[in-house]
């Protein structure tokens, strides 16, 4: 198992930047494929990005593409995510996610941060 805890969410002003980072405890972090999900107020969790084990693939959805990076650092046992240029739609709880198998549902999950864009 891998425990998941976000942190480096806050309040910030529209076109502003935030990094989140989401410290992994457990089992070898580089096992896991990793990945960013956020819920809006009033709305569903959405898929953000995803990142390989290696680090070198990544995707993200078309609402944060050219705006948000992902990224690991695998002796660090700590995914990232650099959100730039940010909108008050990116307002939401922002969840880092993990699993084992190269496919299916996301398992471990955080508790989640805040991210409030004003406008």
């Amino acid at each position: 198992q891998v425990q998941l805890v976000e942190s480096g969410g806050g309040l910030v002003q529209a076109g502003g930047s935030l990094r989140l980072s989401c410290a992994a405890s457990g089992r070898t972090f580089s096992s896991y494929l990793m990945a960013w999900f956020r819920q809006g107020p009033g709305k569903e969790r959405e898929f953000v990005a995803r990142i390989s084990r290696s680090g070198v693939g990544t995707y993200n959805t078309n609402a944060v593409k050219g705006r948000f990076t992902i990224s690991r650092d695998n002796p660090k046992n700590t995914l990232y995510l650099q959100m730039n240029s940010l909108k008050p739609e990116d307002t939401a709880v922002y969840y880092c996610a993990a699993r084992f198998m190269d496919y299916g549902d996301f398992v471990y999950w955080g508790r989640g941060t805040q991210v409030t864009v004003s406008s």
